[in-house]
């Protein structure tokens, strides 16, 4: 995904945090190039496949 944006003219003055969460970006100020990635950490025997309980015909 390519995102450009402008933000012309804009002044931070003053930032109040709330609440972070797992993935979160706080960003004040230029940036080339923004890298994201994700993994997913549950242990393959903890996936199920399939349907978990049978469906009605």
């Amino acid at each position: 995904m390519n995102l450009e944006v402008h933000n012309w003219g804009l002044n931070v003055c003053n930032v109040e945090i709330d609440a972070i969460t797992a993935s979160s970006v706080f960003l004040i100020g230029d940036n080339d190039e923004m890298i994201l990635s994700s993994f997913f950490d549950t242990p393959p025997e903890a996936f199920t496949v399939g349907a978990i309980v049978p469906l009605a015909p």
